[in-house]
């Protein structure tokens, strides 16, 4: 799974996309300083790792992972190829999810590409590209689905909904925003719309703004209620203190941490509710050998969990031995679970619940 980071130029990404991943990409203060997308892969914040390895003591221990993409800045006229555009248009084409960096903080040694800071606008410019890139594309399905219509009537529905949605579109309205019922989204994500593509708003705010109270950031403001509107999520956060944090060990992050009267970074806020917005979870493994939190989308069933292991595990599947991540916590052993009656044998139709620990049962 992959999330893009997109944003005007010189509002924070590379800064975010480096505290994030400590992969060194180049920041600078100049338009288009990131031109081929950065690729990053980031471990998932998981504290119920840590109370396993207190338990089993293992000799390896593997997190959850996601992957951050780095892509350029747009700039207005992106889907008629300006600022090469196109470009990196495909690239937030290949992602699962939008990371959309949005500039709150006043600095005059940074510059704005539009010359001021306004936080609102900066969003319309990259929904506006993103949109006129949707409705070429859309179009092209319309014509497709009026040229089928006439040897099939039961696509009437269907050219009916996508012409809805290209209206939506006509008016500025992102996809995402549009209410539509499961069936209908399902339609949708075949055409594949870079406005349906669920979206963060990470509000990249100065320090100052933290210590004195957020909320009397009116910027901040103005895009939690553009994010209320699409039903999107917002997280502020200050990229340039996380990218100090970043490079601090972990006792000298937790410190830090705590002078500022706070227990986790933005940095592990943004990795939690990027996990979050893709429909990801986590269920875990573990023994001497390995502690491993595996990833699965929410709803998945126990054989095509077992599947994420190996595929023996899945086409020979038998049963899940399954016991919640607090229960285990609870009894302290896995033993003790057992003896209390906490381990569940479950079957093919089990569906899996965040933070289940599991031994697979298979035969092949």
């Amino acid at each position: 799974m992959k999330l893009g980071i997109v944003g005007l130029p010189n509002v924070g990404k590379s800064t975010l996309f480096n505290a994030l991943t400590n992969a060194g990409a180049q920041a600078a203060n100049y338009a288009f300083c990131t031109i081929e997308p950065n690729i990053g892969v980031v471990s998932v914040p998981d504290k119920r790792l840590d109370a396993l390895c207190e338990m089993y003591h293992p000799l390896k221990v593997t997190p959850a992972t996601i992957e951050f993409v780095d892509i350029a800045g747009l700039v207005k006229g992106a889907s008629k190829g300006e600022g090469l555009g196109n470009k990196f248009l495909s690239h937030i084409r290949e992602v699962d999810a939008i990371v959309h960096v949005v500039r709150c903080f006043d600095n005059d040694d940074i510059m704005h590409v539009d010359g001021s800071v306004d936080p609102a606008r900066d969003i319309d410019t990259i929904n506006l590209e993103l949109i006129l890139s949707d409705v070429e594309i859309l179009s092209r399905r319309i014509d497709k689905t009026q040229k089928a219509l006439k040897g099939d009537k039961s696509l009437a529905s269907e050219l009916a909904f996508f012409e809805r949605v290209k209206e939506a579109l006509d008016n500025g309205i992102c996809a995402r925003a549009i209410e539509m019922t499961s069936d209908e989204k399902a339609l949708l994500d075949t055409v594949d719309l870079l406005t349906s593509k669920p979206v963060i708003y990470a509000c990249n705010m100065s320090e100052g703004d933290f210590s004195s109270g957020i909320e009397n950031n009116a910027r901040y403001k103005a895009v939690k209620e553009i994010a209320e509107k699409e039903g999107s999520e917002v997280l502020p956060i200050c990229a340039e203190l996380e990218a100090q944090i970043a490079e601090l060990s972990d006792d000298e992050k937790e410190l830090f941490l705590s002078e500022l009267g706070i227990t986790s970074g933005g940095l592990d806020l943004l990795i939690e509710k990027s996990y979050d917005l893709l429909g990801l979870m986590s269920y875990l493994t573990a023994g001497t050998p390995e502690v491993r939190a595996w990833t699965i989308k929410k709803g998945t069933k126990a054989p095509q969990a077992a599947g994420k292991i190996h595929s023996d595990f899945e086409r020979g599947f038998i049963r899940a031995e399954v016991v919640s991540f607090d229960d285990l916590m609870k009894c302290g052993s896995m033993q003790a679970a057992k003896e209390k009656g906490l381990v569940r044998s479950e079957g093919k139709e089990y569906v899996m619940q965040d933070g289940d620990i599991v031994l697979f049962r298979f035969n092949v």
